[in-house]
């Protein structure tokens, strides 16, 4: 209850630091309505149209009146809603970084517990080199090498962006995942068609994330399987599917919730790279060309929306580790 009462405290500070991000920004906001060749007089009556005459204080209570309402303004490069804009951006962040996390899970999950298992053995080897590569291979270079292998060299898979360029506006918008919306309209050759696009870039993310859970699970492992409980389970007659899987496992539930989560958070948040090189039309897309046209509404709304969900998911993983761990609470 103590976290759920301080969520709306980290929004305030959250909006807060964009209000001063705003503020110390270089940016002249009066540009993207006047022009760069308007006259004095003609940006000082746009700044008092915005209410950049008024004091910070008042600027930030009608900065935070209108977030509250849902009004992240107008941005400059579409000449949309910011909020529209990113209705259609983050369900394809949503489902690259979703796609990703379950890659990386199902990779590096299995890779810890074997090492921690058979310490010493190759199969600790195997996990340990998966998390230097995965921690050391920058993610830019290893989705060009994959394009260029499996997409130009080889011809296996499509190349970038989210979908084909035939296929796009056939489906109906419902959710604004391709996946989910193409099965619900009925068109397997649209659902095909995207998961064939969502490969790579999933992968590349998804080999990226796998070095945080092989690294992860194996630490946990290796110290859950060294405790008594382990000694009396295996005293007791067990199996060692049982004692592995059962016991030790089962322990490091808790905080491997909490690196899926916290997992999760960092691949919505950094994933800029990943879809830059395969043209995905995510958040991360987005925000980059919002900063290069110094847009500043699509930047503090990409900001405050990334924030949102970051705050959420370390609400839900503390609440899920006091959960699967009541010593926590």
């Amino acid at each position: 209850m103590r976290r759920v009462l301080t969520f709306p405290l980290t929004l305030l500070a959250l909006l807060g630091c964009t209000f001063l991000f705003m503020k110390i920004a270089p940016i002249d906001p009066t540009l993207a309505v006047t022009g760069e060749k308007a006259s004095e007089a003609a940006r000082l009556a746009a700044a008092q149209t915005l209410g950049l005459d008024q004091p910070w204080p008042v600027q930030f209570a009608r900065h935070l009146g209108r977030v509250m309402t849902g009004d992240l303004g107008v941005s400059t490069l579409s000449g949309q809603d910011v909020l529209s804009d990113l209705a259609l951006a983050f369900p394809a962040t949503i489902e690259l970084a979703l796609a990703a996390t379950l890659i990386g899970f199902g990779i590096g999950l299995p890779l810890g517990v074997a090492g921690a298992y058979w310490r010493g053995r190759w199969p600790d080897h195997l996990a340990r080199l998966v998390a230097l590569l995965g921690h050391s291979v920058p993610v830019f270079w290893l989705g060009l090498m994959a394009l260029y292998i499996f997409y130009a060299a080889l011809g296996w898979m499509p190349g970038p962006g989210r979908i084909s360029f035939y296929l796009e506006g056939l489906a109906p918008r419902i959710s604004g995942f391709i996946l989910l919306d193409s099965l619900l309209a009925g068109r397997l050759d649209i659902a095909s068609d995207a998961l064939a696009h969502l490969v790579l870039p999933a992968l590349t993310l998804g080999l990226f994330t796998s070095a945080l859970f092989a690294r992860t699970s194996r630490a946990l492992m290796l110290d859950a399987l060294g405790q008594d409980f382990i000694l009396t389970a295996r005293a007791k007659g067990l199996s060692e599917g049982r004692v592995v899987f059962g016991h030790a496992l089962r322990a490091s539930a808790a905080p491997l919730a909490t690196t899926l989560a916290l997992a999760l958070c960092s691949l919505l948040e950094g994933s800029v790279l990943t879809e830059t090189v395969f043209s995905w039309p995510g958040l991360g897309s987005y925000m980059t060309g919002a900063l290069m046209a110094a847009d500043m509404a699509a930047i503090l709304g990409g900001t405050i929306l990334i924030g949102l969900v970051v705050a959420g998911l370390n609400l839900l993983a503390d609440m899920m580790q006091r959960r699967l761990d009541p010593r926590t609470a």
